[in-house]
């Protein structure tokens, strides 16, 4: 059935009080948008990450009586009397295939490919990762995902053992995994990332091959031949004497998650442990790698 979308413009501090209100004039929905396209990190769990300029957005039945929540809305202390305001008539579509048309198999480096279970697989005989978009943040459409994709396709991974640190969906544990690594360990905090990196191995064929710790029960002498951590640039700094440990002498290390201006205090976090490569970067995100001393 329609809809009637109404948009207002709001802030970080105010932004969720006015969803709040708004779900109470009736919404069936509000979702929180960027104004001006600024980056944004994953949110931690439990935490609604907002911009500074930021749209709510409230979605209504298309019966709903218009002027009577902007009369309601009127008198919120966060607004006020003609405060500015956008509606919005919105046809009825099949969202489900709206939100599956979003996605398509994307290809990374020489030979892996990530693939949505609902499209054809483009080539059978490369590396292909069978993943949807799910409850952990990561599906290969992201810069710094991207971009740790295709280090770990341009690394020999043969027979090593590869950590994912802040694994999310699996997806880099995984492609590890495929691209011939004998064994991955996926950490996170959350524990929504270890059952969706648990199904998307189990779907691609690798579970007996992966192991998934939270972070607060990880092994104590954890080490790998290759780590790879695409976080935010805060907690790589913060981890940095945690990360550090984690590959073995001559390991290979990969970080991202990190903009251009953050990538030079997150190298100089790992400098005095490891050799640091030139810096990539891919739509003002970047990608650290090094390899440890011996």
């Amino acid at each position: 059935m329609p809809w009637i979308q109404i948009r207002l413009n709001s802030n970080a501090s105010n932004a969720e009080a006015l969803g709040d209100e708004l779900m109470e004039t009736g919404a069936v929905s509000v979702t929180f948008q960027d104004s001006h396209d600024t980056p944004v990190f994953e949110p931690l769990p439990g935490e609604t990450r907002l911009w500074g300029d930021t749209d709510v957005i409230a979605l209504y039945d298309a019966e709903t009586d218009m002027k009577l929540v902007i009369a309601q809305l009127e008198n919120s202390p966060l607004l006020g009397a003609g405060f500015v305001h956008k509606i919005e008539q919105i046809e009825d579509k099949d969202w489900e295939r709206e939100w599956m048309d979003n996605f398509h198999p994307m290809r990374f480096g020489q030979r892996l490919w990530i693939c949505p279970s609902w499209r054809d697989v483009p080539d059978p005989t490369a590396v292909n990762v069978m993943l949807d978009p799910g409850l952990a943040f990561g599906t290969g459409t992201h810069p710094t995902t991207s971009l740790c994709l295709e280090w770990l396709d341009g690394i020999d991974l043969e027979g090593k053992t590869v950590i994912d640190f802040g694994c999310g969906s699996g997806i880099l544990a995984i492609a590890a995994l495929k691209l011939g690594a004998a064994h991955a360990i996926g950490i996170d905090i959350d524990p929504q990332a270890i059952t969706a990196s648990r199904d998307n191995a189990e779907r691609n064929g690798v579970s007996e091959r992966l192991s998934l710790y939270l972070a607060k029960d990880q092994p104590q002498d954890l080490q790998a031949d290759v780590v790879v951590a695409n976080i935010l640039a805060g907690p790589l700094r913060e981890l940095a004497p945690m990360i550090s440990v984690l590959p073995r002498a001559g390991g290979l290390l990969g970080l991202s998650g990190v903009l251009a201006t953050q990538a030079e205090s997150v190298a100089d976090a790992y400098r005095a442990d490891f050799e640091i490569d030139p810096v990539a970067e891919k739509d003002e995100w970047c990608r650290i790698t090094g390899v440890k001393h011996f």
